[in-house]
């Protein structure tokens, strides 16, 4: 027989037998195990040991991983870069740009129809160099195109990279050789022992082994919110991709990857994805029909509507507690960040301008040409003026190309992208791309404290036992025995297992608290005592608990029952002070000696020991017991002759004995006084939101200086903080909040609803002009509501569950105050960089329309050519954005306030600059058109019949892009600051970049020739140029003496309130079918927009992306791909599910005669926000 490792090779349970298993629940599912065996005899099959886990031995993983599959799902392969160059090809103004070059190109070879043998000769002299133009309006497509997909391929790759990076931060911890060890995620195999735990990402469909109060939220699979209790004996099955709220315990992992839940969805979306492209091009060819029929075929109200207010429904009651249900208003995610609403709205509208502007251009040029040449010179028709009316539609689509700025979400890519990349190495992991420019906008910190204010390294260093308050640790023998033992007991079995101290790995290294550090803490007590906390866990390992009550938010303890020496049951708990004294009705008091716990003992014990300690900064924790006995029961005990009622929790948990206070010390970080100071001057206001009690909160806010002696401010606890916001029936009322936050620095004895209803509260707060924006820190499940209603959510990368670090949008892997202070200067800097090409280029796009457009009207020509302005259109897009948003930031970013919510888009002082430079750069080109031969002494180049390029527009495109060169350098500076050079050379892809289209410009001037309607120019021609091209900077300082504040308002842009914004520019970017089912636009109409704005062509790359692991995006961008999804998640599904939930809503009532698509919106959902454990990474363009 064949053997791996010293065991047979054949299990004793197959892969397909065990995916049958799992597809069962409850009943039905233990019924199965119960047929193998139970989950004893399944580990026996499996060759693993339920206490033990595997041996670790990498053949006998490797042997797991061949037969049950990895616990990886094969990403979608990445586009080649073919495919993303056919994809940029795509793009409408660029097919017309192909079209038109082509047409040009064959009507070059076209004979001559006139009869006259001199005008003959001098056409066919003209038509030798008519086809160089066409030719080189196609190589220029061609480059744009490679350029685009040279950007798409690179964007991926990153973004790739920051995924893989994401997914190997997953640890899970596992049993193997008998020690407990974090593992990532993908290394886990079928076989393995899996400790889960309060806030854990389950990362295999797994059975439960033992369990303590164990709760899971499945919403992730079934759409259900509830919290579904998992036991042994009524619902051991645990699902890949369900998040654990409650409890703990361990599970045998039972299917892995691809064979898991979660695999089995993940696996449709790959099957799905023809489905999807065929689905879309057939919607392509749809959509002209439905405009037909539209009307006459809305859905049923009882199909969308009623889903929704399911949606709405289960969104509503997934807040942080059953009690307080929490409505996320919120599709997906954030739907548009406020920079990217202003982007899209601005990108839209130049599109619209520029349309108008291209199709005057080509309306001038070919009534003027009729007019001038069959009205007042009575030609005949010719074939070559075919060539015309192709030059004049070539012209006026060149117009629109350098008119709608497709570089605008290139730079915001660009400028993300890097910033990200840089993040990462100031310990910020960037979740969602759009967090990074969000941050830099943030007017409110609304932060934990521990971990983030505080080293999160605990130690116990004061207590209260026996009657006597100790400053420091006691001797074992100075306390009283009996309680002293009972007090080391209840620190060692009343807390997560996975607790431990371990040494250091090194002799002088101090030693390592691995698992929650408030019980690390107490466990460090116990070791410091002289004692061994891992011997009595021995004596009493897990599987011997009788009940555990797992630590919450609401119930701030944890209690943990076992069998008591000769009978009975003995009830430990450990908790906040406040908490568990009130829930004490004895103490033991000098020399251990057991009294009453009265109303005023306990008032003495709160003002002469926990508040002096909270005083100090100190957490304060008590521990206490009680027991529970068949036989005669002592002052202190319950008689009992029916088994208690464990589900009475209030009536277990009280009339308890105190055996200990502890206060327990967390240091503030050392950076983190200096980082809130550099926050208060950038002006952002720092508030602490934590579940300490209120002196110890006072303390630490304090030392950290969020406040000051002196400062108007307000501290107070979660309870004073709901009698002041809500109204008599218990209703939160805006206006009763907005008396509270302004002051309000530190929230204490807080709960997950308390912060979710502040951070909510500021953000909708209209008491202030600009808005507020409001990051938000947190580390627990239940934070999970308030990450995901703040701007921006920051996830504790050590502390913090899986749970929490789902719902953020950026991870603080080092769980530290002053990385958030990074991210708030990045932040800008994107911002900063943004705006910086934002203003150089609207300079261009101002200046090379009007240019072209008065051309045409004027000398029915275009002084800039097309392939002159494709070359402009490549500097100031693909070129600039590069090296604008590379920008490093300064330290000077945190010395200006916030911009907030409503600040314009385009600040006066940039529309001040825009305005200044574009009027210089008019007057120079319109100088040099009309006057330019006069001054240079050379041939004039307007009202030319031939197609030979002259000096004088040479050095009108030479000029042109000399001065959009230097204004580059002005670009570089958006807050009316002098030296535009300073840190010039901080950025060599800038001043590389800068050099390299200098060169260019140089060699295309004097080797261009016919390709680029370029002549060579003389020394002093080019000493002419570069001076007008320097002119810039000198007209950029007159420009900036101008007084912002004298410039009235109205010239700023993008004012107001991104609601606005966005319900705008909805159409564009949402889904063009309402709730009613009505199209929002026609599809002419969208056509169009998106075709001119040429947006899609940056962001159809990165969306193709977020498919592949994001599967958020799938219903707004995606509605085909999410519906197959749906389709064949639900029959995957309809197994699995409690028939509560198994409803075929396809066959739903009312469903009957809805069309394809509207029947697609009623699949069961599938929650792939949730499931996605490893979509961490959200691309937003």
């Amino acid at each position: 027989m064949a053997t791996v490792d010293g065991r047979p090779a054949q299990y004793g349970i197959s892969l397909k037998q065990l995916r049958e298993v799992m597809e069962l629940r409850g009943s039905e599912a233990v019924e199965q195990l119960r047929h193998y065996g139970g989950v004893q005899e399944l580990c026996k099959k499996l060759y693993t040991s339920p206490t033990e886990g595997l041996s670790g031995s990498p053949k006998d993983i490797e042997h797991r991983r061949e037969t049950f599959g990895s616990n990886t799902i094969p990403p979608k392969p990445p586009k080649t870069f073919w495919r993303l160059v056919w994809e940029a090809l795509q793009d409408v103004t660029l097919i017309i740009l192909e079209v038109a070059a082509i047409v040009s190109l064959l009507l070059s070879f076209i004979p001559s129809s006139s009869g006259d043998e001199e005008n003959e000769l001098v056409h066919e002299e003209d038509k030798s160099h008519e086809w160089i133009e066409g030719l080189a309006i196609l190589i220029s497509v061609i480059v744009v195109v490679l350029v685009t997909a040279f950007n798409d391929y690179t964007k991926e790759r990153q973004f790739r990279g920051l995924q893989s990076r994401i997914e190997g931060e997953h640890k899970f911890a596992v049993l193997r050789g008998g020690e407990s060890s974090q593992i990532f995620v993908g290394e886990i195999v079928v076989g393995d022992i899996c400790q889960v735990k309060y806030g854990d990402l389950l990362p295999a469909d797994g059975i439960l082994i033992q369990s303590n109060d164990l709760k899971v939220d499945e919403s992730s699979l079934t759409g259900e919110s509830d919290h579904v209790k998992k036991s042994e004996l009524t619902d051991p099955m645990l699902l890949s991709g369900t998040h654990v709220m409650e409890g703990s315990g361990r599970m045998l992992v039972a299917a892995v990857g691809i064979n898991s839940q979660a695999g089995i969805i993940f696996t449709l979306l790959g099957a799905a994805a023809d489905q999807q492209e065929a689905d879309a091009k057939q919607r392509k060819k749809g959509d002209v029909e439905e405009g037909a029929v539209g009307n006459n075929s809305h859905p049923s109200d009882h199909g969308g509507n009623n889903m929704a207010s399911k949606q709405e429904a289960r969104e509503g009651s997934s807040g942080p507690s059953g009690d307080a249900p929490i409505k996320e208003e919120k599709s997906g995610h954030k739907d548009k960040s406020v920079l990217q609403a202003k982007l899209t709205k601005l990108a839209i509208q130049i599109g619209y301008a520029g349309s108008t502007i291209a199709i005057l251009t080509v309306i001038i040029l070919i009534t003027t040409f009729c007019i001038k040449t069959f009205v007042y010179e009575n030609q005949p028709w010719k074939n070559e003026y075919f060539n015309y009316f192709v030059k004049f539609l070539i012209i006026g689509v060149t117009v629109l190309v350098v008119a709608v700025p497709e570089g605008l979400p290139l730079a915001v890519t660009l400028s993300l992208a890097y910033s990200v990349k840089k993040m990462m190495l100031d310990n910020n992991l960037v979740r969602h791309l759009d967090a990074c420019e969000t941050m830099g906008n943030a007017t409110a910190i609304c932060s934990d404290k521990t971990g983030t204010l505080t080293t999160n390294r605990m130690t116990v260093v004061a207590c209260y036992v026996g009657g006597q308050h100790y400053k420091s640790i006691p001797k074992y023998d100075s306390l009283p025995p009996q309680v002293a033992n009972l007090a080391i007991q209840a620190i060692s079995i009343n807390s997560a297992y996975t607790s431990r101290i371990l040494d250091g790995d090194l002799p002088n290294e101090p030693i390592k608290q691995v698992g929650n550090k408030t019980e690390c803490a107490m466990l460090g007590f116990v070791l410091d005592l002289k004692k061994s906390y891992q011997s009595i866990r021995d004596e009493h390992p897990e599987e011997s608990f009788h009940r555990v009550y797992t630590f919450n938010s609401s119930r701030k303890s944890m209690s943990t029952v076992i069998a008591r020496e000769g009978g009975g049951y003995r009830v430990f708990t450990k908790g906040a002070s406040e908490m568990v004294l009130k829930k004490c009705a004895f103490i033991y008091g000098v020399d251990g000696k057991l009294e009453k716990f009265t109303r005023e003992n306990q008032d003495g014990l709160v003002r002469n020991v926990i508040e002096p300690m909270a005083c100090d900064g100190l957490r304060t924790i008590a521990v206490a017991y009680r027991d529970f006995v068949p036989g005669k029961a002592e002052i202190n005990q319950v008689h009992y002759d029916n088994e208690p009622n464990w589900d009475d929790e209030d009536g277990i948990i009280n009339n308890l004995t105190c055996m200990l206070i502890v206060g327990i010390e967390d240091p503030v970080r050392p950076e983190v006084p200096e980082a809130i100071r550099q926050c208060q001057k950038a002006g952002i206001t720092v508030r602490m939101v934590t579940g300490d009690n209120v002196n110890t909160a006072r303390s630490i806010a304090i030392k950290c200086g969020i406040v000051t002696p002196g400062m108007d401010y307000l501290i107070i606890d979660g309870k004073e903080f709901n009698r002041r916001i809500r109204d008599s029936n218990g209703e939160v009322q805006q206006h009763l909040l907005d008396q509270v936050w302004p002051k309000l620095r530190v929230l204490a004895r807080s709960s997950p609803t308390d912060k979710y209803t502040l951070v909510k509260g500021i953000i909708d707060s209209k008491i202030s002009d600009n808005r507020e924006v409001v990051a938000v820190t947190g580390d627990g499940t239940n934070d999970g509501p308030a990450l995901k209603k703040a701007d921006v959510g920051f996830a504790m990368g050590i502390a913090g569950t899986d749970v929490a670090k789902e719902a953020s949008d950026i991870i603080l892997t080092d769980d530290n105050f002053s990385s958030i202070v990074k991210a708030v200067m990045w932040g800008r800097n994107v911002y900063d960089s943004i705006a910086k090409f934002l203003q150089f280029q609207l300079t261009v796009n101002i200046v090379a329309v009007i240019v072209a457009f008065f051309g045409a009207c004027f000398i029915q020509d275009s002084p800039l050519k097309a392939v002159q302005m494709l070359w402009v259109n490549l500097i100031m897009d693909t070129l600039a954005s590069l090296a604008l948003a590379t920008e490093m930031p300064t330290p000077d970013l945190l010395t200006r306030k916030p911009y907030g919510r409503t600040k314009p888009l385009i600040s006066r002082t940039m529309m001040k600059n825009i305005t200044g430079q574009g009027i210089y750069q008019l007057s120079v080109i319109f100088t040099l058109v009309f006057v330019g031969e006069q001054l240079f002494d050379i041939d004039s180049g307007r009202y030319r019949a031939d197609t030979v390029p002259t000096q004088h527009f040479t050095i009108i495109f030479n000029t042109f892009v000399m001065m959009t060169l230097f204004n580059e350098i002005n670009a570089r500076k958006i807050h009316g600051q002098r030296n535009v050079f300073s840190g010039i050379f901080t950025n060599p892809i800038y001043y590389c970049i800068w050099i390299a289209t200098a060169a260019s410009q140089v060699v295309i001037v004097q080797f261009g020739g016919q390709a680029f309607s370029t002549a060579p120019l003389t020394i002093a021609q080019w000493a002419w140029c570069v001076f007008f091209g320097v002119g810039t900077l000198v007209w950029g300082q007159v420009v900036t003496t101008v007084p912002t504040s004298k410039i009235p308002k109205i010239f700023s842009w993008g004012r107001g309130h991104p609601e606005d914004i966005s319900a705008a520019m909805g159409a564009l970017t949402e889904d063009r079918f309402d709730a009613d089912g009505e199209k929002k636009r026609t599809t002419g109409q969208i056509l169009w927009i998106r075709g001119l704005t040429r947006l899609q062509t940056q962001i159809r790359v990165v969306n193709a992306f977020r498919q592949g692991v994001d599967p958020r995006l799938m219903e707004r961008t995606n509605p085909a791909l999410a519906a197959v999804l749906q389709r064949q998640a639900s029959a995957s599904l309809a197994k699995r599910l409690s028939q509560a939930s198994s409803i075929d809503y396809a066959d739903a009532p009312g469903a009957t005669g809805i069309g394809e698509r509207e029947r697609d919106y009623l699949a069961p959902e599938v929650d792939m926000e949730r499931l996605s454990s490893r979509s961490h990474t959200e691309t937003a363009v």
